[in-house]
């Protein structure tokens, strides 16, 4: 799951950084440090000319009213510290968001705070409530930077396993995760890397477990607007949920902005102020040009959220039918940018291999789910991809006919 590249001694306890680097899974047993799988198969794609469809991000811009927006800030002087809380206006049109679409009122003055990303929010939470003796519990697969910061916090970073193929919590597996040393549970819904989209049921059992082992939920819902035929349901509008919950999200997926880095985390106010203590030492502040676009585009109207998950759609069925055509058992996604596959159909039992060859061998980059898991999980998921298709429509179109010619290829 990563290239290592050179020795580094660790003497006595691991430091900061080789906890960091050990959650990201980037650190070897023998004390090597490693680069990320995406940065290895970037560069295979970049050598080999070819499409890239392992990283997730958009390639066309956002609305250009929001653009338009970020430009007339700049030309008008929001160039120097946004609040360390965020711009009034961007917190108010948060809380409206979360009205508007959810019925969750929060309080602009204390219940809500800008970040830099939903990175530095989830960042922040953790390092905010846990340490060395706590446990923070995520589904596997899970998003890289989640083991980075929970190694980085010397919290013990516990599981519980999404499997094929719907990729829900299993009951037993759930209940079996938590213990009375779990800090926090960390809800990524819609799911990152495996597209699934959580039912009521087990968000309502996540809720209980937390109640019960007196745990902090925080949520990562960065594509809450990028679902299909599912609407988003946010953890903290279920009866027993508000008062532990952290609800992050951002703009970069929703607006196709991801290079700005605005997002955002509202919950109780108590645990609110907790959090911006730590996030304050993070980056105080960011964004100040953009903070104002992105409150704009959050009270867009509803026919910008619809047709975007609309379009995302039409992608996501254009680079299904590649992935059929070359073989693969495809776990069709209920939200998010991504595809997961299965290369086991194709007589492939190792995915990093596959992904090693494939820009070269066909033109087109993925990427192995097993770099998104702790070590009996990524045995697990030995043989499964992920393909991003958040690209443009010719770009997709082109990355399904390369894929139509893997099997013939192989």
């Amino acid at each position: 799951m990563t290239t290592h590249t050179r020795p580094v001694a660790i003497a006595g306890a691991p430091a900061p950084w080789a906890r960091t680097a050990r959650g990201a899974n980037l650190l070897g047993d023998d004390g090597t440090l490693g680069i990320t799988i995406f940065e290895e198969i970037t560069a295979l794609a970049q050598k080999h000319s070819a499409i890239n469809l392992g990283q997730g991000f958009p390639d066309e811009d956002g609305p250009q009213e929001i653009l338009d927006a970020a430009r007339a800030a700049i030309a008008d002087g929001a160039n120097q510290y946004a609040p360390g809380q965020g711009l009034a206006v961007l917190r108010e049109a948060i809380a409206a968001h979360q009205e508007r679409f959810y019925g969750l009122r929060v309080d602009p003055r204390t219940d809500v705070i800008v970040s830099t990303g939903a990175t530095e929010s989830i960042a922040a939470a953790i390092l905010a409530f846990a340490g060395p003796g706590d446990e923070v519990l995520t589904f596997e697969p899970f998003y890289d930077s989640y083991g980075a910061v929970i190694g980085l916090a010397g919290a013990t970073h516990t599981t519980a396993p999404l499997l094929a193929p719907d990729f829900q919590p299993d009951a037993a597996g759930l209940e079996a995760a938590f213990s009375d040393r779990t800090k926090i549970v960390v809800v990524n819904n819609p799911h990152n890397p495996t597209g699934s989209v959580f039912a009521r049921p087990v968000l309502e059992r996540i809720v209980q477990l937390a109640e019960r082992h007196g745990a902090i939920i925080v949520t990562d819902e960065v594509y809450e607007h990028l679902t299909f035929g599912t609407r988003h349901l946010p953890i903290a509008s279920l009866p027993g949920a508000a008062d532990r919950t952290l609800t992050i999200s951002s703009a970069g997926k929703t607006f196709s902005v991801t290079g700005w880095k605005v997002g955002w985390l509202s919950g109780p106010a108590e645990l609110v102020a907790q959090v911006r203590t730590v996030k304050t030492f993070l980056t105080y502040t960011s964004g100040t040009p953009f903070q104002g676009a992105v409150a704009l585009g959050l009270g867009l109207p509803e026919e910008f959220f619809t047709s975007i998950e609309a379009t995302l759609r039409k992608k996501r069925d254009l680079l299904g039918d590649g992935l059929r055509a070359a073989g693969f058992e495809v776990f069709e996604p209920e939200g998010t940018f991504f595809t997961m596959v299965d290369a086991a159909p194709l007589g492939i039992g190792d995915a990093t291999e596959l992904a090693r060859r494939l820009p070269s061998l066909i033109g087109v980059a993925a990427i192995p789910v097993s770099m998104f898991c702790h070590e009996e999980g990524a045995e697990r998921t030995r043989s499964l991809l992920r393909f991003a298709f958040c690209k443009r429509f010719d770009v997709v179109e082109e990355g399904a006919r390369r894929l139509g010619t893997l099997r013939e290829r192989l």
